[in-house]
């Protein structure tokens, strides 16, 4: 299929049960702007720069994710997964690592791993999401895949803030 006719994947956040947002920016890059070759797999491959707040009281931890739904697979990309950030963490810095442990990502990899689309397909978006969670810890296992660490923390997420970034070559 000629690329320009594939239809564009919705975001999977429209597919699950609503829950109220909060902000989520960076200093890297605004919503829906081109991310730096930085954030890029290959290059610098660096997590980019996050800050949220206007998150819920009942907030007990965080889950920050980020998913191309744009890739060629029929089920998305998963680039990182990080469970347990704190409470207290509301800001993390271009590459850092934060939170008590990773899932797997779709690389096979814990940790994040940058922008990869196929050479010549079309702007693939990235959503990076911070999910604010009801409890401490999800009882996500190590090395988890991350389509199963999202569909244990789904069911913990008490309200969610996306930016997203696009990338192509």
């Amino acid at each position: 299929m000629d690329i320009s006719t594939r239809p564009v994947a919705p975001s999977p956040y429209d597919l699950l049960p609503a829950v109220p947002s909060f902000t989520v920016t960076s200093d890297d890059f605004a919503d829906g702007d081109r991310l730096g070759d930085a954030h890029v797999y290959g290059q610098g491959n660096e997590s980019p720069h996050l800050r949220w707040e206007g998150f819920p009281a009942e907030t007990r931890s965080f889950a920050i994710t980020c998913f191309d739904p744009d890739a060629p697979t029929g089920c998305g990309f998963w680039h990182w997964s990080v469970l347990g950030v704190p409470l207290e963490v509301t800001e993390i810095a271009r590459g850092a690592s934060v939170g008590t442990g990773c899932a797997r990502n779709d690389f096979g990899n814990d940790g994040y791993d940058g922008c990869a689309p196929p050479p010549g397909d079309r702007d693939h978006r990235y959503l990076f999401a911070v999910h604010a969670l009801d409890t401490d810890d999800a009882g996500v296992p190590p090395g988890a895949s991350p389509t199963y660490a999202s569909f244990v923390h789904v069911g913990h997420t008490i309200a969610r803030a996306t930016i997203t970034g696009l990338w192509s070559h």
